[in-house]
């Protein structure tokens, strides 16, 4: 057995391809793209004697002063995690090549999932589980940094996913009712679906989304850089809302000025009055909503883009950036419907919804929203088991965060 750090791109890729483990956060195109983030990829392969690849590893390499560095593995490696034989082959090849590296520690958090939960992230009693892959990992000698239940590591521990195997029928009957009358609503306005991306448009509408929570996501030239590597391999889905607000404004003056007509006429009975005066009201905040754009947009506005990176057996909803003309129109809930129905017509395994707290009555409002709006799409609550470090500096891995800390106070200075 050997642990090599220089597979080629053919030799990763036809192993990705073909391990039930792969996810889009070890494919060769990230590794790529994490590149403007100061990270060196390294392409790990755990070889045997005859050089058959046993199991590949996207790890993130970061250098650090006194010629040191550290690793860290999003969703990998991809190795079968049942096989104890194996897991132990490649901790002991880890562990030598971790010291040739002078590395601190290698984390990783596996793509596997640790047990069936039920709506309260409790143990589901007889569901599934892979406990043993985490006795395993933890008596060959890997430090487990917890089960967390926010976004305090460096992937989510918890998701939604969407059994996209079945039929668009079957999924909505476990869709939120309210959530499936948006969704209809939306096909009120001609919203035009397609898979245009520009990376200006997105981050632009990104923008918007980060300063209404408060968060600071990724610099421009990571998505250009994303773009540009998923686009090689086609390994990315983008889902493009275009608004033509000058259209909804004329059709919205035209709607009331005809109930208006009918309701001056006589020709709305008692019985629909009601009704007719919400549709008015409607019509009413349609004009005040696209009003603003009137002759600004002839070509149409886009609104929306949502980006869904894939494999050959899932996909996953990564990134949104959008307006608040997305938000009106229900486009943003469109657009997740979309990302089902071709999640399903690409016979894809799952739709993951990427990310969610594994508090389900979390006080943080930003927390309990994202968490209350991905479970209306009707996925199964979903947990991950979380990270692992194998620590080859135990002294240096004890004082790094404070070190690195320190050390980024002094270059602000």
């Amino acid at each position: 057995m050997k642990l090599v750090d220089n597979l080629t791109k053919e030799e990763y890729e036809n192993f990705f391809k073909n391990s039930k483990y792969n996810h889009f956060l070890q494919s060769y195109a990230w590794g790529q793209t994490c590149t403007v983030r100061v990270q060196t990829p390294v392409y790990l392969g755990l070889k045997d004697d005859n050089d058959n690849l046993l199991a590949v590893c996207l790890a993130m390499r970061k250098d650090i002063p006194f010629h040191m560095t550290y690793f860290y593995a999003p969703r990998g490696p991809l190795i079968d995690y049942n096989d104890y034989a194996l897991l132990e082959a490649w901790t002991t090849e880890l562990k030598k090549y971790l010291k040739e590296q002078n590395a601190v520690y290698f984390r990783f958090d596996p793509g596997v999932v640790y047990e069936d939960i039920d709506e309260e992230a409790r143990p589901i009693e007889g569901g599934k589980n892979n406990h043993k892959v985490y006795e395993d990992l933890v008596k060959l000698g890997y430090t487990h940094r917890g089960f967390t239940t926010l976004f305090t590591r460096n992937q989510p521990r918890f998701t939604f996913r969407i059994n996209t195997q079945r039929s668009l029928e079957e999924i909505e009957k476990d869709m939120n009712k309210t959530y499936l009358k948006t969704v209809k609503r939306s096909y009120n306005y001609d919203l035009e679906i397609s898979d245009y991306y520009d990376t200006d448009t997105f981050y632009s509408l990104m923008k918007n989304i980060a300063a209404k929570d408060g968060f600071n996501g990724n610099p421009k030239n990571f998505f250009q850089k994303f773009s540009e590597e998923f686009g090689k391999t086609k390994s990315v889905h983008y889902i493009s809302v275009k608004i033509y607000p000058d259209k909804e404004l004329a059709k919205a003056k035209d709607a009331l000025a005809k109930l208006q007509a009918e309701i001056k006429e006589g020709k709305i009975s008692a019985k629909h009055m009601a009704d007719t005066q919400n549709q008015i009201a409607r019509y009413q905040k349609d004009i005040e909503t696209f009003r603003p754009y009137e002759g600004k947009y002839p070509k149409g506005l886009i609104s929306l883009i949502l980006i869904c990176p894939y494999t050959d057996r899932a996909m996953w909803t990564l990134y949104i950036g959008n307006n608040s003309l997305a938000t009106y129109t229900f486009a943003v809930n469109r657009a997740y419907y979309e990302a089902i129905k071709y999640a399903i017509d690409k016979k894809y395994d799952f739709l993951d919804l990427f990310g969610t707290c594994g508090e389900p009555h979390c006080p943080d409002k930003n927390y309990a929203a994202l968490h209350e709006y991905k479970r209306k799409l009707g996925g199964t609550y979903t947990c991950f088991i979380g990270e692992f470090d194998m620590i080859s500096k135990k002294l240096w891995y004890k004082f790094l965060p404070t070190f690195l800390k320190w050390r980024r106070k002094l270059k602000r200075k």
